[in-house]
């Protein structure tokens, strides 16, 4: 069996993703099972992230941040399968991961944008949680 189908099949039965989600990139599994236990600790009822919550938190309205990014769609678009822009007017590639493939495979980035949103929408670093979901969302897109 190789490393990265191994690896798939110990995500799935701990149960960190459903069933017909299904996460080709060995990378996109280990940020998720990182911030899995993270969010275990601050919820340890936490069995799994969830899609529904990340579309819900992409899509809603949010207090504290900057002026002008109260969502995430304020940049990236209501759609995130389609490009986005940033206030200044350049373009933003995807958030789906269907239709950006690198999208989500380097935990360095993937944490240097959180920070950045996160910041920049909720006015405060998002929680292990919100982030698990947000990804499990964006993955299944």
């Amino acid at each position: 069996m190789k490393a990265s189908h191994a690896l798939a099949v110990i995500v799935s039965a701990l149960g960190l993703l459903a069933p017909s989600e299904s996460y080709a990139d060995p990378r996109r599994d280990a940020i998720l099972t990182e911030l899995l236990a993270q969010a275990k600790k601050d919820e340890p009822g936490l069995a799994r992230f969830s899609a529904e919550r990340g579309a819900a938190f992409y899509r809603a309205t949010h207090k504290g941040g900057k002026q002008g990014t109260v969502s995430c769609t304020a940049c990236h678009g209501s759609s995130p399968q389609e490009k986005g822009k940033t206030r200044a007017g350049k373009d933003i590639e995807p958030m789906a991961a269907s239709k950006n493939p690198a999208r989500y495979t380097d935990r360095e980035d993937v944490e240097k944008w959180f920070t950045r949103n996160c910041n920049d929408v909720l006015g405060r670093a998002c929680t292990a949680k919100e982030k698990g979901d947000f990804l499990t969302y964006m993955l299944g897109q």
